[in-house]
């Protein structure tokens, strides 16, 4: 008995799509399906006196080309959603 391994993630409620598989019209195949148990990343977290100390705060204290942090933040906002997009 040969076994293929794919790994799949439920995309639509209850339905799990596979193609491509290695056979034959008409072969009989047995389908186990075994959930992977989930997994939450944890993330990193710092103290106060570790962020302090990070250089993150005042990165971009120099910065001639940054006004107001809103602005600039909303306008880069505007520029990654016009991403893609075709201009006629």
């Amino acid at each position: 008995m040969e076994a293929i391994r794919v790994h799949q993630i439920v995309d639509k409620q209850g339905e799990i799509l596979m193609t491509d598989l290695p056979f034959q019209l008409g072969q009989q195949v047995e389908v186990i399906i075994l959930s992977q148990p989930v997994t939450k990343i944890k993330k990193a977290r710092l103290t106060v006196g570790q962020f302090r100390q990070s250089g993150l705060i005042g990165l971009w204290k120099d910065r001639d080309d940054i006004g107001d942090s809103a602005v600039y933040a909303r306008q880069l906002r505007e520029q990654a959603q016009q991403r893609g997009h075709i201009k006629l």
